[in-house]
């Protein structure tokens, strides 16, 4: 049986959290030990550019810590619209991406190519991006961060289509 179509919503009704313009987003990033060094990196340069970010740790590298300890807050923050966009690092990015996916009115995507990164916001509205600290450097993370920020969700009929059908799979 196939779920009847419903409004694209965020969590509590309310619209999903938009970046404003292209000054300044407010970005969240969480990382484990395997993405620690570039998410550092990572802070320093969204600052740089002057977006508000909003650290989840870990705030050292720690062998052994669990990346959902840092990814779910962050996502729930996403969804909650306290954040515009999400960033997650873990060694490979599978994981935090799994994580992030877990809750409602988060939209994650482990991402490896510039196009992804932006299309994934234009026509699905990502809103966290998963890196993998092991497998991106710090100039293709920068670049692939850099298209996702700047994206914007086209809002086509056939976009939030697709975006109410998931709403009606997490409000299940």
């Amino acid at each position: 049986m196939m779920p009847r179509p419903v409004r694209a919503k965020g969590r509590k009704g309310r619209e999903p959290a938009k970046p404003k313009g292209t000054g300044s987003l407010r970005v969240g990033l969480a990382a484990d030990h395997g993405g620690f060094a570039l998410k550092e990196k990572l802070a320093a340069g969204l600052k740089k550019a002057g977006h508000r970010v909003k650290d989840f740790g870990a705030y050292q590298e720690t062998r052994g810590d669990d990346y959902p300890d840092y990814v779910v807050p962050m996502a729930v923050a996403v969804a909650g619209g306290k954040l515009d966009r999400g960033i997650a690092v873990c060694g490979s990015g599978v994981g935090a991406c799994i994580a992030a996916n877990k809750v409602p009115g988060v939209r994650a995507a482990l991402v490896v190519d510039v196009f992804s990164a932006h299309q994934g916001v234009e026509d699905d509205d990502m809103n966290v991006i998963c890196l993998g600290g092991r497998v991106v450097g710090y100039e293709l993370a920068r670049d692939l961060i850099d298209a996702f920020l700047s994206a914007r969700f086209a809002g086509g009929r056939r976009f939030r289509r697709r975006l109410e059908k998931i709403a009606e799979l997490e409000a299940q």
